[in-house]
């Protein structure tokens, strides 16, 4: 068995994950200090904040960038250092690396070149939300942020309507109103919700309210902040009540064909809302029984 010092040395050829702060500097773990302070180099979604946080601490490490936009190319580099003999730590802005991020990437090819990947937990916006939410948790589902192509929004909705478990939401303030009113067209304006703005920062906010209310607040005050929207699943009596249920398959596909996606698009969200394989429905619509 593992000792405690054997289990917290830090190791080469690996890839950690280290979760930081998504506010409140204080929140930082001493483990999380120990990895920073000693892997080889750290790989940052935003070379600059991160070099704030480590100043902070008192670290000094090499940094590289890792981002949506260099994720492909800065990828392969990063799992080249690792596998001749370095540790890197893998940091987001804030929070957890590679929830609803591109560090996602990064971990699935780590992975594939059989590189170890290990976690070092901390704060992470989507839980910190649902904890304080007061609502069920569970059970729940993260959806992140909804996609901003309107007809694909409507689909993930669409696909949302009878969804039971709590689902937790990330959106941007200048998005936060189009958000709220898609929501209250989709769930209805008393659908209960939890508006969480800013967690542990400053000006942290938490509102449990109703959609409706959600958006009468919103529409008298301008949002600030990053938000976390914590919103309660479907009544479980409703949970058979599908709205595509008294359609056939070519309805269900045209349903989607009407809200904008492609062919290809809409059969696959049609099998997914049927639990069934693309293939299936594809059979089904080209040839109907």
């Amino acid at each position: 068995m593992n000792t405690p010092s054997e289990k917290n040395r830090i190791e080469k050829n690996t890839l950690y994950l280290v979760a930081t702060p998504i506010g409140n500097l204080a929140d930082i773990s001493e483990r999380a200090l120990k990895v920073l302070s000693e892997v080889d180099f750290i790989a940052a979604e935003d070379t600059r904040v991160t070099l704030r946080l480590l100043s902070h601490f008192g670290i000094k490490k090499p940094l590289i960038s890792y981002f949506e936009h260099n994720r492909r190319e800065r990828g392969e580099q990063i799992a080249g250092r690792i596998l001749s003999g370095q540790s890197c730590a893998l940091v987001t802005d804030a929070g957890t690396p590679a929830i609803s991020d591109p560090g996602e990437d990064l971990v699935v090819l780590c992975w594939e070149k059989n590189i170890r990947v290990v976690p070092v937990p901390g704060a992470s916006a989507a839980i910190c939300a649902l904890a304080v939410s007061g609502l069920p948790a569970g059970r729940f589902c993260f959806e992140g942020f909804l996609p901003t192509n309107r007809a694909e929004r409507r689909a993930r909705l669409d696909s949302l309507l009878s969804e039971t478990r709590t689902m937790i939401i990330y959106e941007a303030p200048h998005k936060l109103r189009t958000t709220l009113a898609d929501l209250a067209r989709a769930f209805g304006e008393g659908r209960r919700i939890a508006v969480c703005r800013e967690l542990t920062k400053l000006n942290e906010e938490i509102m449990r309210t109703t959609l409706g209310g959600a958006l009468e607040y919103y529409n008298s005050q301008e949002p600030r902040g990053e938000y976390v929207l914590v919103l309660a699943g479907a009544e479980p009596a409703r949970a058979g009540d599908r709205f595509w249920q008294k359609m056939s398959v070519a309805e269900h596909v045209g349903h989607y064909l009407d809200a904008g996606l492609t062919k290809t698009e809409a059969i696959k969200a049609a099998a997914v809302d049927r639990g069934l394989p693309k293939n299936a429905v594809y059979k089904e619509l080209i040839s109907p029984q």
